[in-house]
């Protein structure tokens, strides 16, 4: 469990962070007509987007080496992704945070339980921890669901010190977390309730009817209630991929005209790469415009069995 200072510095840090990230978006850009097409337009929406559907397009493993943090920002700079998840006790995990730092990028806390730490830095303690967690998810493909009495103190000092990490890159408490391959979701996180109340934390994956079976779909939404009773979550989320057919990235940018979309993104892959530096989901015709930061723009999301049913035929 959190301690309660831990929680006040959470709470008052992440107000500090998000005022600098808003001081620092820079306008000018679109005042003057500098910039290419698919950054201005990017830059534009960052005006409207808060009376006007916007879409949140957030890129993955920010600091894991130094390849994926420089393709993402690119993305970045290119004007195509809203925001990232940064690593931590990862080879580029310093280096990133400073780049995000000087640029304003938004970043959350990826949490990792599952690929090896490779910062030098790195405890051999913490990497003991976290190999004994890494063991236990692979095991087998349920494992995420099943409580594990016996790690319970490796889950909350291996979450701990990636947070202690994130605050002490950053300047400032993460304000949202996800999690590598969704790791963040496992039952040892969320029964111990390791992750700060009020923090922005991902959903699961959402799906459309028959892409899982009912079941599936059932525990999906059942862990998300879990979550939303402590966190802010967007109403859906879903994977860049697959790009094809074109009518599947289409719908997901109509859902955004009604509620918060987080879709993430992995530059480190050619095909993910070569579609955002080509426009992204800017090429795609509609009012949806790119989100500029991590922002949710409604309400908390109601959630059950009823909120479930409307949720399928939203996406159908």
């Amino acid at each position: 469990m959190l301690s309660s200072s831990r929680v006040t510095r959470f709470r008052e840090g992440t107000t500090c962070w998000r005022l600098r990230m808003a001081n620092r978006q820079d306008m000018s850009a679109v005042q003057d007509g500098r910039g290419d097409s698919a950054g201005d337009r990017a830059q534009t929406c960052d005006i409207l987007q808060r009376s006007s559907a916007a879409i949140i397009v957030n890129a993955d493993d920010w600091g894991r080496d130094a390849a994926t943090t420089n393709r993402t920002l690119e993305c970045v700079q290119r004007g195509v992704v809203s925001s990232v998840s940064g690593m931590v006790f990862m080879e580029d995990s310093e280096r990133a945070a400073a780049v995000a730092r000087l640029h304003g990028i938004d970043a959350g806390l990826h949490l990792n339980f599952t690929l090896a730490f490779t910062a030098v830095s790195c405890s051999s303690r913490l990497k003991e921890h976290q190999g004994r967690i890494a063991r236990f998810l692979a095991a087998h493909r349920l494992a995420t669901a099943v409580y594990h009495p016996g790690l319970a103190a490796s889950f909350e000092y291996v979450v701990n010190r990636q947070f202690d990490e994130y605050e002490r890159l950053y300047g400032a408490p993460a304000g949202r977390v996800d999690g590598h391959h969704h790791m963040h979701l496992c039952a040892n996180v969320v029964r111990k309730k390791l992750l700060p109340e009020g923090i922005i934390v991902r959903r699961n994956l959402s799906f459309r009817h028959g892409e899982k079976s009912a079941l599936n779909r059932l525990y999906r939404n059942h862990l998300d209630a879990r979550l939303a009773r402590r966190h802010r979550l967007t109403d859906y989320f879903f994977d860049l991929l697959p790009l094809e057919p074109r009518s599947r990235l289409t719908a997901i940018l109509d859902l955004a005209n009604r509620f918060d979309v987080e879709v993430e993104t992995h530059p480190a892959r050619e095909e993910e790469y070569r579609f955002l530096m080509d426009g992204g989901l800017s090429r795609y015709e509609g009012d949806v415009c790119l989100s500029r930061g991590y922002l949710l723009r409604f309400s908390k999301p109601s959630y059950g069995f009823g909120s479930w049913v409307l949720t399928q035929r939203a996406m159908k």
